[in-house]
């Protein structure tokens, strides 16, 4: 099986443009990092001398590379005796985390797992999950997280294009796990080894298909376990696969130094100070839980798991455990703010909510504000190891109404410390766009936590990176204090008698409506305009209103010509990763045919 292995940077006088490169040998795959002369060191394996003067020298007394491990091993120092993790009536400390990583690291080795092996995980927001983020770069693998709600047949292309050697699978998504290894067995692939999560108190009789079970496998293994450090803080720490739509996901590759920093630039973002209680809504399979699995350490904090993510149980842990900080998508505040008296229970305390995904709507930011929570709106993709952007609160939005404050909320904002900098920038000509709030290009991104790469796609890896940064494939406007706007994913504008919509605006005035629980806008072709807003719907529990009544609200909100001209009431199909499938609903408003 190929393993990852140490990347290396090298230098190139003429060009700037970034390009990973898989070199493929009989047992490794070699990474390098092509960089331009003049961009900011990468801090690896090459010292660069400051100038030629005696006296300067690099060495274990002052460089290590950095890796999230580090936090770990410090949680159990400074906060041994504090609660690290709570899931129902089981209860850790930081004392107990650290030693159970360091068994589970030692477990992993004992049967063959070695520098560089892909570990793969199918599970909820369960400990094992969370210890699986320590033990796995600890026992020198690469941690590849499967999104828990994927089917056997992505899951099998899933294990086969990452090569993983084990996978810890959840007792509920076993079927699932069994399903996919039936099909790798049909492609005459090896299958991983099956680590089975439990939770009853009897562990189950190992089998020929589930040889291990989580807690006796990690009783083998030894607390005085050497750690196996980065060679290089550029080698890979985890592979993270986009949720997908069209395609086959791809493959994002972290390095302990991009995860390191990005932990602690999420930190800042999020609020967090010393022992914060953070409630996991964000699943830990999503980008590394934004980074926050290891985040949440560095800050001797509290993991509160919750296997099943509801409204009722969102209230119940926050007046039980006293929550200061969580995260969700806007479907998540969405949730929140749609559920029912009974479900709510009152916030004694501000609790920070941190969002991130589509744009939320300025409606939702503001029912949020009114339950008690603290809105941070976040912006990222899978390549910017999820947070990239936040919109920083400023004192003086404060005097303004609650409306205008929302809808300043809900921009993306600025680069987070972690990275160089995030532009608006022409695709074609990669020049800046003019700060006026209306023109429109796209979001582009460079510094230390975006991606390595594409994990086996060169080709797409190139042309991610083209011109010198990450092209996002999002359509976003600046605003004159440099605030960015995301206005729509580039492949969603509406392009209507040459005038382009963008669906995000359409969405939040649907928002806007009392009657509407979800809303996306796609195109629909017209013989005439070439293409006109259409509208899929799903309205809340108790409302009944008609498509025409709809369009007459956006026509009162909206310019007539982004007005939708179609509305269609039913489910919204979603991804794995609850995404709105809008390629679903393209094809739906193709089908429909020219209104004119």
């Amino acid at each position: 099986m190929h393993r990852f292995l140490q990347s290396s940077i090298t230098r190139s006088v003429t060009t700037r443009t970034y390009l990973l490169h898989s070199f493929v040998f009989p047992s490794y795959r070699y990474f390098s990092l092509f960089a331009a002369e003049g961009d900011v060191d990468d801090g690896g394996d090459a010292p660069q001398a400051w100038k030629s003067v005696e006296g300067l020298r690099r060495c274990s007394a002052n460089h290590v590379p950095l890796s999230p491990i580090t936090f770990l091993e410090r949680a159990a120092k400074v906060y041994r005796d504090r609660t690290s993790l709570v899931y129902g009536c089981r209860n850790f400390t930081w004392n107990q985390t650290h030693q159970r990583c360091l068994k589970l690291a030692s477990a992993l080795s004992q049967i063959g797992i070695s520098r560089g092996d892909v570990v793969s995980t199918l599970a909820p927001n369960v400990p094992a999950m969370y210890e699986l983020h320590f033990a796995v770069p600890m026992a020198g693998a690469v941690l590849c997280t499967l999104n828990s709600r994927l089917d056997s047949a992505m899951v099998s292309v899933l294990l086969a294009h990452s090569e993983a050697k084990i996978l810890f699978v959840d007792q509920g998504l076993l079927e699932i796990a069994r399903g996919a290894l039936d099909l790798l067995a049909k492609t005459n692939t090896k299958p991983p080894i099956l680590v089975l999560i439990s939770e009853g108190d009897d562990d189950p009789s190992p089998t020929s298909i589930v040889p291990y079970e989580y807690e006796s496998f990690l009783e083998t293994g030894q607390i005085e376990f050497e750690i196996k450090r980065p060679k290089s803080e550029w080698d890979p720490i985890s592979v993270n696969y986009t949720s997908g739509t069209t395609s086959r996901p791809k493959g994002v590759v972290y390095s302990h130094r991009g995860a390191y920093l990005n932990t602690i630039a999420t930190l800042f973002l999020h609020g967090m100070q010393s022992m914060p209680v953070y409630l996991w809504t964000v699943p830990m399979f999503h980008c590394n839980g934004w980074c926050l699995t290891w985040g949440v350490a560095a800050q001797g904090g509290t993991n509160i798991c919750m296997k099943n993510v509801s409204p009722s149980k969102i209230f119940e842990n926050i007046a039980l455990h006293n929550v200061t900080h969580m995260g969700g998508a806007p479907t998540v505040l969405n949730m929140i703010v749609n559920s029912s008296v009974r479900e709510q229970k009152p916030i004694s305390h501000k609790v920070v909510i941190c969002t991130g995904g589509s744009p939320p709507p300025p409606q939702i930011l503001l029912k949020m504000e009114e339950l008690g929570f603290s809105v941070t709106h976040l912006y990222g993709l899978t390549e910017t190891y999820g947070p990239g952007t936040f919109c920083v609160l400023k004192p003086e939005w404060e005097s303004l109404p609650p409306e205008e404050q929302s809808k300043l909320k809900a921009r993306q904002g600025m680069q987070h410390l972690g990275l160089q900098d995030v532009d608006i920038l022409d695709p074609v000509t990669i020049e800046k766009v003019p700060a006026d709030g209306k023109t429109m290009g796209e979001v582009m991104f460079r510094g230390n936590t975006v991606m390595s790469g594409y994990f086996k796609d060169s080709k797409a890896t190139e042309e991610a990176f083209k011109g010198g940064w990450f092209h996002s494939g999002d359509l976003a406007v600046k605003h004159p204090d440099g605030y960015i706007e995301v206005k729509d994913r580039l492949k969603d504008i509406i392009i209507s008698g040459g005038e382009n919509i963008s669906t995000i605006q359409v969405e939040t005035v649907l928002y806007s409506h009392p009657a509407v629980l979800e809303a996306a806008v796609v195109a629909r072709p017209d013989n005439h305009w070439g293409q006109t807003p259409c509208a899929f719907v799903k309205l809340k529990e108790g409302f009944n209103i008609d498509s025409q009544e709809l369009i007459l609200f956006c026509r009162g909100h909206l310019p007539h010509y982004m007005a939708p001209k179609t509305v269609i009431f039913e489910e919204l199909p979603r991804t794995s990763t609850g995404k709105i499938q809008k390629y679903i609903l393209r094809e739906k408003a193709k089908a429909l045919g020219s209104l004119s």
